[in-house]
C-alpha cells in the first residue's frame, strides 16, 4: 500500500478499475471527455467539487468514500455522519425501533456496515441463547456470532449453505465498498471450522425451497428461518446508508408456531 495520501484522481481511478470500467466507458457514462477524465486521474487537471460527486455518483462510490474524494480534492465533505443517539437522528432511531418492535414474534436486527449489532427486537434472544459470553460482549459482529463454534454455528444444522451465503454476502459488500475491515472479516469467517458431520452439500435444505433458510437448533426445536433486508430509501446521512435491518421469518408452519410460543411464554 502506498504511505503517501492519494490523490482525487488516484482515488477515482481506483474505484474505476473497481467498477471493472474503462476510462472511456466513465467518460461516456459522466458524458465528459476521456481525455479530461485522464487528466484528473493523472492529477493534470484539478476537478470542481461538483464533478467529483458527479463521478462518484456515475461509479456508485459510498457516501463515506465520497467525502474521502472531496477531500482529497481540497473540499469540505458535504455527506454528514452522525450517531444514531444525536438528536438529528431521532425519528430515524424511531422508524427502527418501530420496525424491530412491529417485526416480533420473528427475529429481527439493526446492523452497521460492519455488521455490528446497533440494535434487537426481543425474539432474537430465542436465537443467541447458550453463545458465549465473549461472542455477546459489545461490540457485537453479528456474523461472527452467527457462524463461530461458540456462537450458533455448532447448533446450525445446515452449516456449510448457511456459511456459504453468508461469505456471498459479505464478498458483494467487499466488491461494492473495499472496506478493510470487511475483508478481514471474511478471511476470519472463512477460517472457523464448520461440524464435521453436517459438510454434506444437500443438508439441512428444505424440499422445494427457493431461499438458503437457516435451520437452527433452539429449546423449542427446529427454527428454520429466511431474512429480508431493509435499507433506508432516501439517506443523505452517511450513518443511515450504511444501516440495514435484517428481519427473519419462519420457511415452515412449525417454526412460525414455535416462535410465537416462545413469544408468550417470555
Amino acid at each position: 500500500m502506498s504511505s503517501h495520501p492519494q490523490s482525487v484522481g488516484e482515488h477515482l481511478r481506483e474505484w474505476r478499475q473497481r467498477r471493472r470500467m474503462s476510462q472511456l466507458d466513465l467518460a461516456l457514462a459522466a458524458n465528459v471527455s476521456a481525455r479530461h477524465l485522464s487528466f484528473i486521474e493523472t492529477g493534470r487537471a484539478r476537478p470542481s467539487r461538483e464533478m467529483v460527486l458527479h463521478l462518484c455518483e456515475r461509479l456508485g462510490v459510498p457516501y463515506r468514500e465520497r467525502n474521502s474524494c472531496l477531500l482529497a480534492a481540497g473540499y469540505a465533505p458535504v455527506f454528514p455522519q452522525r450517531s444514531l443517539d444525536d438528536p438529528a437522528m431521532i425519528h430515524a432511531r424511531r422508524a427502527v425501533d418501530l420496525v424491530l418492535a412491529g417485526h416480533e414474534p420473528y427475529p429481527a436486527l439493526a446492523v452497521d456496515r460492519h455488521w455490528q449489532l446497533v440494535a434487537a427486537n426481543r425474539a432474537v434472544a430465542h436465537l443467541i441463547a447458550g453463545a458465549s459470553d465473549e461472542l455477546l460482549a459489545p461490540p457485537v459482529n453479528v456474523l461472527r456470532l452467527s457462524l463461530h463454534p461458540r456462537g450458533l454455528g455448532s447448533r446450525i444444522l445446515n452449516y456449510r449453505e448457511w456459511r456459504d451465503h453468508i461469505l456471498s454476502r459479505l464478498n458483494q459488500q467487499i466488491d461494492a465498498s473495499a472496506d478493510p475491515v470487511l475483508i478481514a472479516l471474511c478471511e476470519e469467517l472463512s477460517s472457523f471450522p464448520g461440524p464435521a458431520e453436517r459438510r454434506s452439500s444437500a443438508a439441512g435444505l428444505l424440499p422445494n425451497a427457493v431461499v438458503t433458510p437457516l435451520r437452527l437448533k433452539c429449546d423449542a426445536g427446529i427454527l428454520s428461518l429466511f431474512s429480508t433486508t431493509t435499507v433506508f430509501g432516501t439517506p443523505v446521512d452517511v450513518t443511515l446508508t450504511e444501516l440495514a435491518i435484517e428481519a427473519f421469518f419462519p420457511a415452515d408452519a412449525e417454526t412460525g408456531e414455535r416462535l410465537r410460543a416462545l413469544s408468550a411464554r417470555s
